[in-house]
């Protein structure tokens, strides 16, 4: 099988984020199908359309190329007040802009989201599902939340629990899948 670019993008800006820990795991288990690129989303100025006509920032034109570059997108979010994390949603915003040049048209999503509690990113996803949906992107359906608990990922980015990883691996199978038809 034919090896596809994927942009994963972590809704957090927290270093020590499970969620980060989450995407790697992820990208491990993605090696078989997906060549993964981490997107950065922690430098971007927020969004401001001000920003179009004077000064389009460099790091949004290098967010939206590592998008528009990549077969399919992973989106690893926290959830921040029942919602999607203001740093997540302003990568969105910057990657949709201008109007009608936005890079989320047509592009395959998975969302999946890790949370100490047992559904705690649900409302976040759902959020996240009208959001992206609505730019046009090809959201995979169902929702995929992970209780996190302390060494569930090992430092070396593998995921400790085998029915987890099994589950994980299911998921990142299912997504290069879809890539894989929407590819052809």
């Amino acid at each position: 099988m034919a090896q596809f670019k994927l942009a994963v993008i972590v809704g957090s800006n927290r270093k020590a984020s499970i969620n980060l820990r989450l995407g790697r795991a992820l990208a491990k288990l993605g090696e078989g199908s997906f060549t993964s690129r981490f997107s950065r989303i922690d430098d971007l100025p927020l969004y401001n359309q001000d920003l179009e006509a004077e000064a389009w920032p460099e790091n949004a034109t290098r967010l939206k190329r590592e998008i528009e570059s990549a077969q399919g997108v992973l989106v690893v979010t926290p959830e921040h007040n029942r919602s999607i994390p203001a740093v997540l949603k302003n990568a969105i915003d910057w990657a949709a802009r201008p109007s009608g040049k936005g890079v989320w048209g047509g592009k395959p999503v998975a969302i999946i989201g890790a949370s100490p509690g047992s559904v705690g990113t649900a409302c976040a996803q759902q959020h996240l599902r009208d959001i992206l949906g609505n730019q046009g992107a090809l959201v995979m359906g169902g929702q995929m939340f992970i209780t996190y608990k302390d060494g569930a990922i090992d430092d070396l980015d593998a995921v400790t629990n085998e029915a987890t990883r099994e589950f994980l691996q299911k998921f990142m199978d299912r997504f290069a899948g879809l890539v894989g038809k929407l590819a052809a």
